[in-house]
């Protein structure tokens, strides 16, 4: 009995002293996780510390100029009309300029002005019957460049009524020279092949890019032939180009030096075209 009391007195002296050795080890090991701690945020700070007295440190070396920048005042940039040919169809000649052209190769077209007092239009014209009977001519000839006031051509027309022709039913190069006055004028190179078609009175249509031409046989008639040459944007991409080269949406102001500095001009319009084309 004495020796199995021995034995449990043992446990009994040992069970006070447990928690007080948790205690000291887990004490101990919060110790050198904060001594580690330490050590770290000492080496991050010295690292800093070295960064910034490097920065610091003045450099003898030019230092680096960023280029100036000039910055454009207007919002977007006004087309230029010059270049509209380029994207849109266009005469490059006004209504005086092609009625004297066709007055130097000949032709005696008659001055650029009013149709009439209450009209609004613009014309040249140039008009010889050749022969006639009672009701009507047999043979004449008749053109008209149509436009408005500033010199803008809206439409060319002709007719021929009994044209001269050669023994081989081709129109006499008298005639055909107004047709390619016209075309050469308007520099439009790709109706160019229409005056072959014209040249042996075959009916020819053709729409391009904005651009309407015919050469056809009146209705009722084997004799009459009506032309007709004017621009006609009918796609969407023809009408949008043609609305940003418009000069009736855009604002002419004053030179941009004149200007207040507090109001953002807009840019002046470009208004000369060129009267010539190269061929």
């Amino acid at each position: 009995m004495r020796s199995n009391r021995r034995w449990l007195l043992w446990p009994a002296l040992l069970i006070p002293f447990l928690p007080l050795w948790g205690i000291v080890v887990h004490h101990s090991e919060i110790r050198q996780l904060e001594d580690t701690v330490g050590l770290f945020q000492h080496g991050t700070l010295d690292k800093t510390a070295r960064s910034s007295r490097m920065a610091v440190r003045p450099d003898t070396a030019a230092p680096f100029v960023f280029p100036s920048m000039v910055i454009s005042p207007y919002l977007m940039e006004t087309p230029k009309q010059e270049l509209a040919s380029q994207f849109l169809r266009m005469w490059r000649v006004s209504g005086p300029h092609i009625c004297g052209a066709l007055r130097e190769a000949g032709i005696e077209m008659s001055e650029w002005k009013a149709a009439s007092i209450r009209n609004r239009n613009y014309e040249c014209y140039f008009q010889r019957i050749y022969e006639r009977n009672e009701t009507r001519p047999l043979s004449s000839i008749f053109l008209r460049v149509r436009g408005n006031q500033i010199g803008d051509i809206l439409e060319i027309g002709a007719k021929l009524v009994g044209p001269d022709t050669d023994a081989q039913g081709r129109l006499s190069p008298a005639v055909l020279r107004i047709f390619e006055i016209i075309v050469k004028q308007a520099c439009w190179r790709d109706f160019e092949d229409a005056l072959t078609s014209i040249q042996n009175l075959r009916a020819v249509e053709y729409e391009r890019f904005g651009v309407h031409l015919s050469f056809m046989r009146e209705a009722g008639s084997e004799n009459s032939f009506n032309f007709a040459l004017g621009l006609k944007a009918t796609s969407g991409s023809q009408m949008r180009t043609k609305t940003y080269f418009s000069t009736d949406r855009r604002l002419v102001t004053r030179d941009p030096r004149s200007v207040p500095a507090n109001i953002i001009p807009t840019d002046s319009l470009v208004t000369s075209l060129s009267a010539n084309c190269v061929h």
